[in-house]
């Protein structure tokens, strides 16, 4: 070690806190100097060549948008820079040191972490512990240095402010204030931080990728929708840094570990408490503000937030996933899009959903607290769990972790979920924390159906379902534009002896006594079952169908009942009635009869919602028995796709038309339509008016878009109208590099940062 090193390692932090800390010019006399030197005699800083590009490209922050003015590194691995100075360096007369300080912190500190010295050494072979911020000079030649800085693999994820410290060793010192912020975020590329994530193509997946696919719909109609994350485009690191310090509310010194940072975003990232980036808004009434279907993105919504630093009006569960996976992304923690069709929100943490039923056969909204929407859609963020240590028989809860911002009900006092472990949820340790009950009632509580018969009546169990929540748990696939199905990942398979004893693990955990009455088993000789269409649009007429078959071969049975037809939002609540059907039937032993209603598009389009879901339900009772039935299914009429065209060769840089159709489906004209476009290079989202689509007509509309860089890329579009809302369609394609361009440009030897033990695939 040189002299200066070690002569020059406790000084920096004494100066720190003897200095006033405003910088008044780009140069600051720290100390003034000695009757033998003169301020000429101090080392000082010109400028600095912070190798952005190259820099980028190794830490693979290229495509922010902030890259353009802003050094963006990730921690646990080096960046280079290189010092020119006044005079030559002299490392037997000159000392320098790195002030890096969290921008935000109103008293950094280095016991906290947030202010820290480095003190480059001579070599860049050994640039430390992960644990410890390191430096090393790579090059000196003549009055410029070249230097290795490598953060800590556990620093916080922040905004920080760079100061420069030289000092002549005879006395007197003097320092260089970085004009630009130096962003240092997670680092899935690095073996040692807690969000690595081995895999390159999920790093890809997970990280980089700015569009994805997000499943609605229902179980029996699943709709994928295309949303622009749009992690890398203009201030949306800049707000996802903020967000933690100040909604977020988590300490600079905390910013390093993901496990806060991602219980704190799913705070953040609702209104309920925090004056958060998205108010939430589960009516059909979105004035004021944009409906959550009109959403296609992240980028205007944090924009917005951004600018105006007040909630965003008006988000759903997708929406507030959405942004939840852009921020995490930005930040650089590996992040999905969940989807779990017939997904249970259990208001008493018992694992079941109780629905009552009053004697006209509709469900009772005021006493039915707990709901199954026909989707729900959360987050996973990848990242190790030390704080959970490891349990029963070596389990592991490392992985994928859910979190969820949608406001549903309250954790410590905060809307929240998570991170909770989904190794946990599958093998129901529903007690691990964060919320791992209430994820697991989500994807495998008990539905169950009672007759209310009046408040001093005893409730009947009409029917009990161990198969109807946590359906099709899909996630985007890696690197396909298609549907993974990871539901084997949160449950084991159904009727299987595993699945029914993490069950009963699960419900021995739970504090709430409940019993289940099985009234209804004895009776079998009479069967239903409710038939819906698999595929149909909207715009069409649909039947509703009740098969109904009597097994017993000596005995004939009357059933009477009910069919009903209503809108519904997808959180489960009916809307407006639109069709029902008494009937009465004989069934004759060992035969079938059906039931059918015929619903037509005049009777539901005026009370249709947004999303085109419909409550399907039978109730029926068999004569001369005791026996009800009760059945009740989601149903959804599929929207039209909107189609993309390209007009000629896709190449970067260089302008392509683009045209955009959509064909009415329903037998009315659709009037004052808008197409709303974004993509990669789209800063500001493309809105083209439509004045009719007539009825089976193609509207189209054509614009010049430039990619703006090779590789995979995807446009995405909805289409909305008083008559037709909620329409979406998307491409991706493959945008070939322009002829001028020079991919990987010439790169010496020298510049490869990372040593042999650090390269990461």
């Amino acid at each position: 070690m040189s002299t200066w090193y070690s002569n020059y390692l406790p000084n920096w932090f004494n100066r720190f806190w003897e200095q006033p800390q405003q910088h008044l010019s780009p140069y600051r006399s720290l100390r003034p100097a000695t009757e033998n030197t003169t301020t000429e005699d101090i080392l000082g800083v010109i400028s600095i060549d912070l190798y952005l590009e190259e820099n980028h490209d190794e830490h693979h922050t290229d495509f922010f948008h902030a890259a353009k003015e802003a050094l963006i590194v990730r921690r646990g691995e080096p960046f280079r820079i290189r010092l020119n100075f006044n005079r030559a360096f002299n490392p037997n007369r000159d000392a320098i040191s790195f002030i890096f300080t969290v921008a935000d912190e109103k008293k950094p500190s280095p016991g906290h972490g947030t202010l820290i010295g480095v003190v480059p050494r001579d070599g860049i072979d050994n640039l430390g512990d992960p644990l410890d911020w390191g430096a090393g000079i790579e090059e000196h030649e003549g009055e410029s240095l070249q230097l290795l800085i490598k953060p800590s693999v556990t620093c916080p994820v922040a905004e920080w402010k760079l100061d420069i410290d030289t000092k002549l060793l005879e006395g007197g010192s003097r320092s260089f204030v970085l004009p630009r912020p130096v962003y240092i975020l997670f680092n899935p590329w690095c073996p040692n931080d807690q969000v690595y994530m081995p895999a390159r193509d999920k790093r890809k997946e997970y990280v980089l990728h700015d569009t994805t696919l997000i499943w609605r719909g229902s179980y029996n109609r699943l709709r994928p929708s295309v949303w622009k994350l749009g992690q890398f485009e203009r201030h949306v690191l800049e707000c996802s840094l903020k967000l933690l310090g100040t909604i977020g509310r988590v300490p600079a010194s905390y910013r390093g570990d993901p496990v806060r940072v991602a219980r704190a975003l799913s705070a953040a990232v609702n209104s309920v408490d925090d004056d958060g980036v998205i108010l939430g808004n589960w009516t059909e009434d979105f004035s004021g503000g944009t409906a959550p279907t009109k959403w296609i993105g992240s980028t205007e919504i944090l924009q917005q937030f951004y600018k105006t630093q007040k909630p965003v009006k008006y988000g759903q569960c997708w929406n507030f996933s959405g942004v939840l996976t852009t921020i995490a992304r930005a930040l650089g923690i590996p992040s999905r899009i969940i989807t779990c069709y017939s997904s249970a929100h259990d208001t008493q943490a018992s694992l079941t959903v109780d629905i009552f039923i009053d004697h006209n056969n509709k469900k009772m909204d005021a006493e039915t607290t707990d709901s199954i929407w026909n989707y729900h859609v959360w987050n996973e963020v990848w990242m190790t769990r030390p704080d959970l240590g490891v349990g029963a028989n070596g389990l592991n809860y490392d992985g994928w972790q859910v979190v969820d911002a949608t406001p549903q009900e309250a954790s410590d006092n905060m809307y929240r979920v998570g991170p909770a472990s989904v190794a946990a949820v599958k093998n129901g340790e529903i007690l691990r924390p964060f919320d791992c009950g209430f994820v697991f009632s989500e994807v495998n509580a008990d539905k169950v159906y009672w007759r209310y018969n009046g408040p001093f009546q005893p409730i009947k169990l009409l029917r009990k379902d161990t198969l109807a929540i946590g359906h099709l748990i899909s996630t985007k696939a890696v690197l396909k534009w298609e549907r993974d199905d990871i539901t084997n990942s949160y449950k084991y398979e159904e009727k299987t002896e595993e699945e029914r004893n993490v069950m009963l693990k699960a419900l021995k955990q739970s504090r709430h006594a409940f019993s289940r009455y099985y009234l209804n088993d004895s009776f079998n000789e009479v069967e239903f079952n409710m038939q819906l269409g698999d595929d149909i649009k909207i715009g069409e007429n649909f039947a509703v169908v009740v098969a109904i078959t009597n097994r017993s071969l000596q005995n004939a049975y009357t059933a009477t009942g009910q069919l009903n037809c209503d809108t519904a939002l997808y959180t489960g609540l009916n809307g407006q009635e639109v069709k029902s059907t008494n009937f009465e039937i004989e069934i004759q032993p060992e035969g079938s009869e059906h039931v059918r209603m015929e619903v037509n598009f005049t009777d539901y389009y005026k009370k249709l919602t947004s999303q085109a879901s419909f409550n399907i339900s039978c109730l029926a009772v068999v004569k001369d028995t005791d026996y009800e039935y009760f059945a009740q299914d989601d149903f959804r009429v599929r929207k039209p796709d909107i189609k993309f065209s390209f007009q000629g060769d896709v190449v970067a840089k260089k302008p392509v038309d683009v045209i955009v159709r959509l064909t009415n489906p329903l037998p009315i004209p659709l009037r004052k339509g808008i197409f709303h476009i974004e993509g990669p290079g789209i800063e500001k989202p493309l809105r083209f008016r439509i004045a009719e689509i007539p009825v089976n007509g193609t509207a189209a509309s054509t614009f010049k878009y430039v990619p703006p860089y090779a590789g995979r890329a995807s446009l995405l579009a909805k289409f909305s109208c008083k008559e037709l809302d909620d329409v979406d369609g998307y491409t991706y394609y493959e945008v070939n590099p322009h002829p001028d361009d020079i991919i990987n440009p010439y790169r010496p030897t020298h510049n490869i940062i990372r040593r042999r033990n650090d390269v990461i695939a």
